[in-house]
């Protein structure tokens, strides 16, 4: 019995989801959060994010894991048993992408590359998530985040902004190279309904962050020769941050001359309007340091919500600062219901974010929780074809596993 469509832009679509930890399942939970069947294959052992991340009430199922891997269905098979392979390949034939953050080599070695796959599957839509790109030296060398955020230069705007290199505190080279898989499958799926073939995709997380930084801090070094310093000297400054109220925080960012000129008059420094420091958007930005500085000293007189409630009149773009914690109760994402409270049936009462994009065609109807581990092998694999006795020789050979529920 086949599984239902769930609806969305993506119902219909197949995915088989070779990926763990963050930039792959971040892929695919997008391409299954808008309709996608995924099918998560998991080894023996597991995602290394059901126990690596801190946070769970039981084995198996932390925080991380759960918001990464919604609405997927997971299998276990264990590739190094020729049943295991086997029913990945059988899985890969009725699928219409196949994802995986598996090192190139090791992929070719099992037979899973593009150049395989293809020959038998010409509509299949192959993509390879990487840490460097091929043909540089890095090639196929091991990379986490963290490694990515030191060799894109993610660390060095840090260092230029604080003195000294730090990474960004969060997963952000898994987020966005993630994000950008998802979207090129989604390219690479409307071409294949014009032209009815598949390709492989390469989507290699340094160059695609390497991107991400010179497009926003290459600046003068875009010219040869250099007309003047790399860097947005606005956004690496100190004072590019939240800045602090008489009892609290708030982030105001006057742009244009009618929202600068409001703010000068809000903080009772109306003469600025005319100081040619500040009196076009060009001279705010050359004198950004200066411009900041105006900010900082004029902020700290009223309380965080009396400034709110005045830039809001003024039409001034600003907000309240934010803690972690603080997001839980936002009135804004309350009004639009972005958490979500419902029941794991493993894990009991769960927070979790809702889809923030919308489609007026509709959404996926049908959502369902993370899984467990092998959750759904039997169902799986019986959906492939596999006789039930099929199921249990498998089983007891240890190519594939269920679970509680599978």
């Amino acid at each position: 019995m086949t599984a239902k469509a769930p609806g969305g832009p993506l119902a219909g679509v197949r995915v088989v989801d070779l990926t763990t930890v963050v930039v792959g399942p971040i892929c695919t939970r997008t391409l299954a959060d808008y309709g996608a069947d995924v099918i998560k294959v998991e080894a023996p052992g597991g995602d290394l994010l059901r126990t690596m991340a801190e946070g769970s009430r039981h084995p198996g199922m932390s925080g991380k894991f759960i918001n990464f891997n919604r609405n997927k269905r997971s299998i276990v098979l264990d590739l190094k048993k020729p049943g295991g392979h086997a029913a990945l390949l059988r899985l890969i034939s009725r699928a219409d992408v196949f994802v995986s953050n598996v090192r190139p080599e090791a992929l070719a070695r099992a037979g899973l590359d593009y150049a395989s796959l293809a020959k038998d599957h010409p509509r299949l839509i192959h993509c390879s998530i990487l840490a460097f790109g091929r043909g540089g030296r890095y090639f196929n060398r091991p990379a986490y985040d963290p490694v990515v955020q030191s060799l894109s230069g993610v660390a060095g705007t840090l260092a230029r902004a604080t003195g000294e290199p730090r990474f960004v505190p969060m997963v952000m080279s898994d987020h966005v190279s993630g994000l950008i898989a998802a979207q090129c499958i989604g390219f690479a799926l409307y071409r294949r309904e014009k032209a009815g073939q598949g390709e492989a995709i390469d989507v290699p997380m340094l160059e695609n962050m390497a991107s991400f930084v010179a497009s926003e801090h290459l600046g003068a070094l875009t010219f040869d020769p250099p007309v003047g310093p790399s860097g947005d000297g606005r956004l690496l400054s100190p004072d590019y941050r939240p800045l602090p109220t008489r009892d609290g925080y708030i982030t105001v960012r006057p742009n244009t001359n009618a929202q600068a000129f409001a703010f000068f008059e809000a903080i009772g420094r109306p003469e600025l309007k005319a100081d040619p420091r500040f009196d076009s958007a060009a001279s705010r930005t050359r004198n950004a340091k200066a411009y900041f500085q105006v900010q900082r000293e004029g902020l700290g007189a009223r309380t965080t919500d009396e400034w709110v409630e005045l830039f809001d009149k003024l039409d001034v773009p600003a907000a309240r600062y934010n803690s972690i914690d603080d997001l839980l109760a936002d009135p804004h994402l309350e009004d639009v219901g972005f958490f979500k409270e419902e029941n794991h049936p493993s894990e009991g009462r769960i927070r979790r974010t809702r889809l923030a994009n919308t489609f007026s065609g509709g959404a996926r109807e049908e959502e369902c929780h993370a899984p467990l581990m092998g959750q759904h092998t039997r169902e799986i694999l019986a959906e492939a074809g596999y006789s039930e006795a099929e199921i249990d020789k498998l089983t007891a050979a240890g190519a594939v596993q269920a679970g509680a529920a599978g």
